[in-house]
């Protein structure tokens, strides 16, 4: 398991983050109950906006923690397309 975190400018809207991430990921099973939790063939990602601070915390497991690794770098660096910056 990676616990991760990906910080943001306080002007970006996370919510519609989350959405535009879930909208990415729509052809995979996914939850967003408490965030938005995507599960993939070899692993799965949880991601939790923080009510204090501008981040996002993401969570991830897989059978290796390189993989686990490989799975919140997928998510920091789809964040990064979304939003058009690097974070």
């Amino acid at each position: 398991m990676v616990k991760d975190k990906a910080a943001l400018r306080p002007e970006i809207d996370v919510d519609r983050l989350l959405e535009q991430l879930e909208e990415r990921y729509k052809d995979e099973e996914y939850s967003t109950i408490d965030g938005l939790k995507i599960d993939f063939e070899h692993g799965w990602v949880h991601l939790r906006k923080s009510n204090t601070e501008p981040i996002i915390r993401i969570y991830s497991e897989s059978n290796s923690p390189e993989s686990a690794q490989q799975l919140a770098g997928q998510m920091k660096a789809a964040m990064e397309e979304i939003l058009g910056q690097e974070i």
